[in-house]
Protein backbone atom coordinates (compact mmCIF):
# COMPACT_ATOMS: atom_id res chain seq x y z
CA UNK A 1 0.00 0.00 0.00
CA UNK A 2 1.17 3.44 -0.83
CA UNK A 3 -0.01 6.42 1.17
CA UNK A 4 0.29 8.92 -1.73
CA UNK A 5 -2.00 6.74 -3.86
CA UNK A 6 -4.49 6.27 -1.05
CA UNK A 7 -4.50 10.03 -0.44
CA UNK A 8 -5.10 10.67 -4.15
CA UNK A 9 -7.99 8.20 -4.26
CA UNK A 10 -9.51 9.76 -1.12
CA UNK A 11 -9.44 13.13 -2.88
CA UNK A 12 -11.15 11.51 -5.88
CA UNK A 13 -13.87 10.15 -3.60
CA UNK A 14 -14.31 13.61 -2.06
CA UNK A 15 -14.64 15.20 -5.49
CA UNK A 16 -16.71 12.56 -7.23
CA UNK A 17 -18.37 9.68 -5.46
CA UNK A 18 -17.48 6.52 -3.58
CA UNK A 19 -19.49 4.46 -6.10
CA UNK A 20 -16.82 5.03 -8.75
CA UNK A 21 -14.21 3.38 -6.53
CA UNK A 22 -16.55 0.51 -5.59
CA UNK A 23 -17.25 -0.17 -9.26
CA UNK A 24 -13.54 -0.04 -10.06
CA UNK A 25 -12.91 -2.61 -7.31
CA UNK A 26 -15.58 -4.87 -8.79
CA UNK A 27 -13.98 -4.59 -12.23
CA UNK A 28 -10.48 -5.34 -10.93
CA UNK A 29 -11.70 -8.32 -8.89
CA UNK A 30 -13.38 -9.69 -12.01
CA UNK A 31 -10.24 -9.05 -14.05
CA UNK A 32 -8.17 -10.99 -11.51
CA UNK A 33 -10.23 -14.07 -12.35
CA UNK A 34 -9.61 -13.79 -16.10
CA UNK A 35 -8.13 -16.86 -17.71
CA UNK A 36 -4.54 -16.41 -18.78
CA UNK A 37 -3.72 -13.53 -16.44
CA UNK A 38 -0.03 -13.59 -15.60
CA UNK A 39 1.35 -13.55 -12.07
CA UNK A 40 2.94 -10.14 -12.61
CA UNK A 41 -0.37 -8.72 -13.81
CA UNK A 42 -2.18 -10.27 -10.87
CA UNK A 43 0.28 -8.60 -8.48
CA UNK A 44 -0.43 -5.20 -10.03
CA UNK A 45 -4.18 -5.75 -9.79
CA UNK A 46 -3.78 -6.84 -6.17
CA UNK A 47 -1.77 -3.74 -5.32
CA UNK A 48 -4.37 -1.50 -6.94
CA UNK A 49 -7.12 -3.27 -5.01
CA UNK A 50 -5.25 -2.80 -1.72
CA UNK A 51 -4.94 0.93 -2.33
CA UNK A 52 -8.59 1.26 -3.35
CA UNK A 53 -9.84 -0.62 -0.29
CA UNK A 54 -7.53 1.44 1.90
CA UNK A 55 -8.87 4.66 0.45
CA UNK A 56 -12.43 3.55 1.16
CA UNK A 57 -11.49 2.87 4.79
CA UNK A 58 -9.87 6.29 5.14
CA UNK A 59 -12.87 7.96 3.49
CA UNK A 60 -15.17 6.20 5.94
CA UNK A 61 -13.11 7.51 8.87
CA UNK A 62 -13.20 11.04 7.45
CA UNK A 63 -16.97 10.88 7.01
CA UNK A 64 -17.14 9.72 10.63
CA UNK A 65 -15.52 12.96 11.73
CA UNK A 66 -11.84 12.09 11.82
CA UNK A 67 -9.45 14.70 10.45
CA UNK A 68 -8.08 13.73 7.02
CA UNK A 69 -4.45 13.65 8.16
CA UNK A 70 -5.36 11.67 11.27
CA UNK A 71 -7.42 9.22 9.23
CA UNK A 72 -4.53 8.61 6.81
CA UNK A 73 -1.96 8.23 9.59
CA UNK A 74 -4.26 6.01 11.65
CA UNK A 75 -4.89 3.75 8.69
CA UNK A 76 -1.19 3.35 7.96
CA UNK A 77 -0.50 2.59 11.63
CA UNK A 78 -3.14 -0.16 11.53
CA UNK A 79 -1.60 -1.58 8.37
CA UNK A 80 1.92 -1.50 9.79
CA UNK A 81 0.65 -3.06 13.04
CA UNK A 82 -0.92 -5.93 11.14
CA UNK A 83 2.31 -6.56 9.23
CA UNK A 84 4.49 -6.70 12.34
Amino acid sequence: MRLPLIKHIVEFVDTHDEDWVVETIELLENLAEAPGIKDEELEVVGELLSNLYGALEVSKDIKGGTDKKEALNGFMKRVMGSIN
